[in-house]
C-alpha cells in the first residue's frame, strides 16, 4: 500500500491508540493526546477495572462517553455505533486471555478523519499471577465530528 505523505490512514490511527493505551500515568496520557493533535489525530483515554465480565457493557459505554466528552464524534447513533463496534472488537480479543479474570488497564480511542480505532491495554490475572493484554478495534465513520 503506497500512502502519500499527508495521508494519515486506519494505520496511523490505529498506532496512535495502542501509544495512547499504553501511557503509564494521566500526565504521559494527556502530552501524547497534545501530540496526537497537532497530527490532526484526537484521543481519548479512560481507566478501566475489576471483572472483565462485568465490565463488559461499561467499557463500552465509558468509550462512547469519552469519545463525545473529547470531540471524536458528536451525539449520533451511527457514531456511538462505531465507537461501540470498535470497543466490542477490542474486548473480543481482550477475552481471549481474560475470560474468568480481574483486570485493569486503559482504554483509548482515537479518531482522524473517518478512521476511529480502539485500543484496550489491561493486566489481567490473579494476585501476582499477570498476564497483559492487548486488543484493537477499528471502524470507519462518515459523518462530522
Amino acid at each position: 500500500m503506497v500512502m502519500k505523505e499527508n495521508d494519515t490512514g486506519s494505520v496511523d490511527v490505529a498506532r496512535a491508540a495502542i501509544s495512547l493505551a499504553i501511557t503509564p500515568s494521566r500526565g504521559d496520557e494527556e502530552k501524547l493526546i497534545a501530540e496526537l493533535k497537532e497530527k490532526g489525530i484526537l484521543g481519548a483515554a479512560l481507566d478501566v477495572g475489576g471483572d472483565i465480565m462485568e465490565q463488559t457493557h461499561i467499557i463500552i459505554e465509558r468509550a462512547i462517553l469519552a469519545a463525545r466528552k473529547n470531540g471524536l464524534i458528536n451525539d449520533s447513533t451511527s457514531s456511538d455505533g462505531a465507537v461501540a463496534g470498535a470497543a466490542r472488537e477490542a474486548q473480543s480479543q481482550v477475552m481471549q486471555k481474560a475470560l474468568g479474570f480481574n483486570g485493569g488497564g486503559k482504554v483509548a480511542v482515537c479518531r482522524e478523519g473517518k478512521h476511529l480505532s480502539v485500543c484496550i491495554f489491561m493486566s489481567v490475572g490473579m494476585m501476582y499471577l499477570n498476564e497483559v493484554v492487548v486488543g484493537l478495534g477499528h471502524r470507519v465513520i462518515t459523518e462530522d465530528y
